[in-house]
């Protein structure tokens, strides 16, 4: 397939022109002839038109064979990629890995309903739904090589005090630096993370109800993995009569479902706070 029948999304290459710099152009530069390359590579032919992620050109395709699936380009950059991750789960809770190139991150996996995502479903249920998720996905060993939490937490501690200098919530950032710092002597522990799980990052299955999608893999505690689903789906939270309320019961719904010790989740959820804040 020749490259010029490989369109760029408008919004995905706006992204990557704001957001990824220099490299974010030079990849877009190279992205249509990539995609023809992998489609021919891997005996591939469009079924259906472009869509994109954030980061990523998605390609829904059929195999050789005629099953259905999605070519996904992604550029590299300073996160770890999904292939590691993925090739753990083989599928278990999370979008199945059919094909891969380590080098470019390129990926070829079973083909969900990008249409149908848990912000369909009743809140309550939803969460109930990715706990599950995380359930399954924390079980498998982390494959070797991936960033570690310590390393991350360190990090946001040392950082946290010129941060807190610079902004009018310096006490609160100051405060979630503390809490995180009293945990860390006790480890930071050795679980398989997605780090995103949020609503849009579960689709509609065939072979499942549910399956996650775009993971950030990360070694870590399982707590770690809470605040996407706490985070998200936020007009439901201010609509709530009691927003804090309404938090909380999500935090209780994931803790209660993955055997979590409720202080040491909280604080690890205030971990997720000062790293966004951070960021």
């Amino acid at each position: 397939m020749s490259a010029d029948r490989v369109e760029v999304p408008a919004e995905l290459a706006r992204i990557q022109t704001r957001y990824g710099g220099a490299a974010g152009r030079a990849w877009l530069a190279t992205l249509p002839a990539a995609a023809a390359t992998f489609l021919d590579l891997w005996g591939l032919t469009r079924d259906g038109p472009a869509m994109h992620g954030m980061g990523g050109l998605v390609l829904p395709v059929r195999t050789g064979d005629g099953t259905p699936a999605v070519l996904k380009l992604r550029p590299r950059n300073d996160e770890p990629g999904e292939g590691p991750a993925l090739r753990v789960w083989n599928g278990d809770g999370a979008v199945r890995l059919l094909r891969e190139d380590p080098d470019t991150w390129t990926l070829l996996l079973e083909r969900l309903d990008a249409g149908t995502d848990l912000r369909t479903v009743e809140e309550q249920e939803a969460v109930r739904v990715i706990g599950g998720l995380l359930a399954r996905l924390h079980r498998h060993p982390p494959p070797p090589g991936l960033p570690r939490l310590a390393d991350v937490a360190a990090t946001m501690v040392a950082d946290a005090p010129a941060a807190a200098a610079s902004t009018r919530d310096g006490p609160v950032v100051r405060r979630w630096a503390d809490l995180l710092a009293e945990i860390l002597p006790d480890g930071a522990g050795d679980t398989l993370l997605h780090w995103d799980l949020h609503y849009e990052n579960v689709l509609a299955g065939v072979r499942e109800p549910w399956l996650a999608i775009d993971p950030v893999p990360l070694v870590g505690d399982p707590a770690f993995d809470l605040m996407p689903a706490l985070d998200n789906r936020w007009e439901e939270i201010l609509a709530a009569d009691d927003p804090a309320a309404a938090v909380r019961r999500r935090f209780d719904a994931l803790v209660e479902i993955l055997g979590l010790d409720r202080g040491r989740a909280a604080v690890w959820t205030v971990a997720r706070a000062l790293q966004n804040t951070l960021w």
